[in-house]
């Protein structure tokens, strides 16, 4: 098959390209600056945010190839802080990097899958896409935004033989978590003392989290699959527990819950 990766430099996107090249896929992955390339995979360099560029490459791989047959859309990041604080800079990268870079390649590769009938499209949300997490508040809602835009488009292009797929990491150990950006706002320390314990025990527990290639084995099953589910949440015992609950409370009894954890 004929895949495309999108942020291939590090962590899940790194391993999910190396595991499928391993297993003889057609891999493509995007990057915005130079790399150690893994052997078999093709890059592709291009900033997600920009859409003509998006178009570009996705015109690239066509010429190519003469097909795509899946899109794994994994680039992303992250910014921490509380949302009062939050600049109007960091709002658009976020939801610019994370929700519309989907939008410009799912919309770029959709023509060529409906033509040749058929395809998938994986998209990475989050946990934090179902629930909305504390000083990740633009992070959650960047996820919040996939996870509704997946549900329109799974209803939209099933007549065309195309599946939708969402993917919902829990906490991973990867180079995520260095690479956030944190507000360094005094005012906003002084507000929320508690901000900067909360956001220790993230980072914490996401460098205690599960290897990247965790996440890369499930996105090969689902590549696999001929019936995928419409999604799957890969993450510990705990968290997978946590996102149950999350369906079953009542939001109030949640919050506590949710609150508690973060010690709010």
């Amino acid at each position: 098959m004929v895949v495309l990766v999108t942020g291939v430099s590090s962590g899940f996107g790194l391993e999910t390209v190396r595991l499928l090249s391993q297993e003889g896929h057609v891999v493509y992955g995007t990057v915005r600056r130079d790399v150690e390339p893994v052997p078999g995979v093709h890059y592709l360099k291009v900033d997600v945010r920009d859409r003509k560029a998006v178009e570009k490459v996705v015109g690239q791989l066509i010429e190519q190839e003469g097909r795509i047959d899946v899109l794994v859309n994994n680039v992303g990041m992250g910014i921490g802080g509380p949302v009062e604080f939050a600049t109007e800079e960091e709002v658009r990268e976020q939801m610019d990097t994370n929700f519309m870079g989907l939008v410009y390649f799912v919309t770029a590769v959709l023509p060529y899958m409906r033509e040749q009938g058929g395809g998938k499209i994986v998209a990475l949300s989050s946990i934090g896409g179902v629930m909305g997490l504390p000083f990740q508040g633009f992070y959650s809602a960047s996820k919040f935004a996939i996870e509704g835009y997946c549900e329109a488009l799974r209803l939209e292009v099933q007549q065309f033989g195309v599946q939708v797929v969402v993917v919902r990491p829990g906490d991973f150990s990867t180079g995520f978590t260095a690479s956030r950006k944190k507000t360094a706002n005094a005012e906003a320390m002084r507000v929320y003392p508690f901000y900067a314990e909360s956001m220790g025990k993230v980072e914490r527990d996401e460098r205690g989290g599960l290897e990247p290639q965790v996440l890369a084995r499930k996105i090969s099953q689902i590549i696999r699959k001929k019936k995928p589910r419409h999604g799957y949440v890969v993450a510990s015992l705990e968290q997978r527990i946590s996102v149950f609950l999350k369906r079953l409370l009542p939001a109030c009894w949640f919050a506590k819950i949710l609150g508690s954890y973060y010690r709010l």
